[in-house]
């Protein structure tokens, strides 16, 4: 039976919904997140924009009658802020009269699907690691996704995610295997928004629903999509309440790094030097953070060696 495992981590939460020894999904939230679900008060600085008391911009999805520029308001977050290349797209919102509150946390969203939880400890075995967990967030990290007889090369771009196709051998199965592979992707990687697959070129209207049926069968529900054109296309549409786990990974590679290397160092046995040899930016990173360090001592009652 499919269990989520999860962690606590220095400076970022993570769980997996792991089967067997295969990551069907994986997720990473950031503990500054303005989550889904937190209801604020906010003071309206344009038409459909509302700032938080600590000055953070959310948009509304719509305007607001009866409030003026610059009065007060509550609102709900319905989408967290999307990482892009320059500028983040802002969280959005609606007025609401709620009363204010935190939305939930990662926890508290696997907690509240139908699969066990188990956290995680660094002085237990490896759980998430010995699923794939560096794997899978490396796909993330270059796009490259192997399936059996080909590779998925996945790129996030502000308008949608991409998935181009490559393998071998006739292209018929070829694109029935990567349209299931597709799906456990956008699973695994929590993509959403507007999606768009480059199928090969598939000759003939049965191929192309068979291509079609094959990543419905593996593609959970809610989603809307095209049929197959005649030049392998296809696109896909789902809620995009949160950032991908490319999109997360991506923005802030170094960041990324300097977490991942905390949670190494947390799994250093006791009986040996709590040390780790790091690139320049990953270190200069995590001495930028003496609230990580902080945090890792108190976890490891050892102070940490930085070497690079």
């Amino acid at each position: 039976m499919a269990e989520w495992l999860y962690e606590d981590g220095i400076g970022e939460a993570r769980a997996a919904l792991v089967a067997g020894d295969r990551i069907l999904a994986a997720r990473i939230e950031l503990p500054e997140t303005l989550r889904v679900g937190t209801v604020a008060r906010a003071r309206l600085t344009e038409k459909l924009v509302a700032t938080l008391d600590d000055g953070q911009e959310v948009m509304l999805d719509r305007a607001t009658p009866g409030v003026t520029l610059g009065a007060l308001t509550t609102i709900e977050v319905t989408r967290e802020a999307i990482p892009e290349p320059g500028r983040a797209k802002r969280p959005r919102a609606r007025v609401t009269d709620a009363a204010p509150g935190p939305g939930p946390d990662l926890l508290a969203r696997i907690t509240a699907t139908t699969y066990p939880v188990r956290t995680l400890h660094p002085h237990q075995l490896d759980a998430l690691e010995a699923a794939g967990w560096s794997e899978v967030i490396e796909e993330a990290r270059t796009g490259e996704i192997a399936f059996a007889g080909g590779v998925l090369r996945m790129t996030p771009t502000p308008a949608m995610t991409l998935f181009d196709v490559d393998g071998d051998g006739p292209l018929d199965q070829l694109a029935v295997r990567a349209a299931t592979a597709v799906a456990l992707a956008i699973r695994r990687h929590a993509i959403g928004g507007s999606i768009g697959i480059d199928f090969p070129s598939i000759a003939g209207k049965a191929l192309r629903q068979e291509v079609a049926a094959a990543l419905d069968a593996a593609l959970p529900p809610p989603f809307e999509r095209t049929a197959v054109n005649g030049f392998g296309f296809l696109q896909i549409v789902r809620p995009r309440p949160r950032a991908a786990l490319p999109e997360r990974v991506r923005d802030d590679p170094v960041g990324t790094a300097a977490r991942a290397a905390l949670r190494q160092l947390e799994r250093v046995p006791a009986n040996a030097p709590l040390a780790l040899r790091l690139n320049a930016g990953v270190r200069a990173r995590l001495e930028s953070r003496p609230d990580w360090i902080e945090a890792l001592v108190r976890r490891t009652g050892r102070t940490p060696i930085l070497e690079g």
